[in-house]
């Protein structure tokens, strides 16, 4: 952040007085801007004994498969976010069966929340974030092609809780290990 979007005067990062983290702050009009994590909601739709995954049109990872999702609106609840995400990627109508998955990902301020649910109807589609929209038994699914990370950990967590029909909701920290270079001189 370089300018201030309350005044339009450049900021410093400083911590605030009464704070302990470095704040983007305006010197000339004391707005302190508050960065925080982005929340992304979506569903694992089920049919049968397939899941419905969405091939991505938009960056990043276009071209590869996800479960349908994206950043939660304001003014909204997760799980209306995982519909409204689950309707406009693949013009899924769910029904929703609880939160499956939370991933924190602090690395890159990001938090995930994966719903479980069940398609009401067969009648989806891509919508204009996805190129295709597909039925997946678990081992047709492209394991190889998934978009991220946390789309991988919540369909093997669901094939793996499907052999006992218990599915418990799961949270994970995924942190990314940070190692310095050494450089010989």
């Amino acid at each position: 952040m370089k300018f201030c979007s309350h005044c339009g005067n450049s900021v410093v990062l400083r911590i605030p007085a009464g704070d302990d983290r470095e704040r983007h702050v305006c010197d000339h009009c004391d707005t302190i801007h508050y960065q925080n994590p982005r929340i992304i909601t979506g569903c694992l739709p089920i049919h049968e004994d397939k899941v419905l995954l969405c091939k991505r049109a938009i960056e990043p990872r276009h071209g590869f498969w996800t479960l349908p999702a994206g950043f939660m609106e304001n003014g909204e609840t997760t799980e209306q976010g995982a519909l409204r995400e689950s309707w406009e990627e693949a013009r899924a109508n769910i029904a929703i069966e609880g939160l499956y998955t939370l991933f924190n990902l602090p690395q890159i301020n990001q938090v995930y929340f994966f719903y479980r649910g069940q398609l009401t109807d067969t009648n989806f589609g891509p919508g204009t974030e996805s190129l295709e929209v597909e039925l997946f038994s678990e081992e047709n699914i492209p394991w190889d092609e998934l978009a991220f990370p946390v789309v991988k950990r919540t369909l093997k967590h669901y094939f793996t809780d499907r052999i006992t029909g218990d599915y418990p909701m799961r949270s994970e920290d995924i942190i990314k290990p940070t190692h310095k270079v050494w450089i010989p001189e």
